[in-house]
């Protein structure tokens, strides 16, 4: 799966398949969640938009050995990378991909006894239309369970006391801006995290529960472990095409419908990547340090039994 054909291909998500998704999680972590989410009496899963099957083979050591897995995803292209990984990685048949809608899952009340997404929510215009969705496929007494972050939500050591005010204000703002924009569109609000358990009640769940992923991403010299090195290589090649947390374009697009002023967001947009390749230029150098670390909320509810 060539990393730069993924990334030509203009579907959903594909500037995050890379490499460096790989290390979206800390095993211990996932082995607590499972504890938590009692998955060794699951049975039948549900991925949802699943993409080229991460979340599911993340679960995968956590799954009892009889466990099913079924990923749905809207792209063709993302089903067959996902078949075509978890044959390559001894998965198959226990795993198995198909396309479908979230809005409308090709599958039976009731089928599943997990039913599980990571980062899809935050693409979705109605959560709860998809809650429903989920809830609906989920059997009584099963789990919904799902990883989303808030991305406005940045890391203390890229707002510390030390940071320069103007240039924390002006990238945060061309962010919320964006954010805004791609919500008002329709295309989803990429901060949901910390909205999910009002929707989880609303949708008929219960036992709601929130977590928040241990995870952090530090980036220390010499930058030695693969999960350093690929994240490095990610933004190396995000900077030399310009891209920052979407494309220019697509940028613009957020930012005029989130209210931004067109003619300053050339300005803006610039002073975003002018800061990439700084943090580039210090971990050439080999002074950058940082301990990274992202908001995610993990957020769980059950179908009550007799829902």
């Amino acid at each position: 799966m060539a990393k730069g054909d993924i990334r030509s291909t203009g579907l959903h998500s594909a500037e995050y398949f890379g490499e460096s998704r790989d290390h979206w999680w800390n095993d211990d972590f996932l082995a607590l969640m499972a504890r938590r989410w009692r998955l060794p009496a699951v049975r039948k899963v549900l991925d949802l938009g699943s993409g080229v099957g991460h979340w599911g083979r993340a679960l995968a050591p956590h799954l009892p050995g009889g466990a099913e897995v079924t990923g749905v995803d809207r792209e063709a292209r993302w089903v067959a990378e996902a078949t075509a990984l978890a044959e390559a990685r001894g998965l198959a048949p226990r795993f198995r991909y198909v396309q479908g809608d979230a809005m409308a899952l090709p599958f039976e009340a009731g089928t599943f006894d997990l039913v599980t997404c990571q980062t899809v929510l935050i693409h979705v215009g109605d959560v709860a239309a998809v809650l429903r969705e989920m809830v609906r496929v989920t059997a009584p007494g099963g789990l919904v369970g799902v990883a989303e972050p808030n991305n406005l939500d940045w890391s203390p050591d890229t707002v510390a006391v030390g940071s320069d005010v103007d240039d924390v204000i002006a990238r945060f703002g061309l962010q919320m801006r964006c954010e805004r924009g791609k919500a008002a569109l329709g295309l989803g609000d990429n901060s949901v995290g910390p909205l999910l358990p009002g929707l989880f009640g609303s949708a008929g769940l219960a036992d709601v529960e929130v977590h928040l992923s241990d995870k952090a991403s530090p980036l220390t010299p010499p930058y030695a472990t693969a999960r350093e090195r690929a994240t490095i290589e990610e933004l190396r090649d995000w900077t030399t095409r310009d891209f920052w947390i979407w494309d220019r374009d697509e940028t613009e697009r957020y930012y005029r419908a989130g209210g931004g002023d067109p003619a300053r967001f050339a300005a803006a947009y610039r002073h975003a990547m002018d800061a990439r390749r700084r943090m580039l230029a210090e971990i050439d150098a080999g002074t950058y340090r940082s301990g990274g670390g992202a908001m995610t909320f993990v957020v769980s509810g059950r179908r009550p039994p007799n829902g």
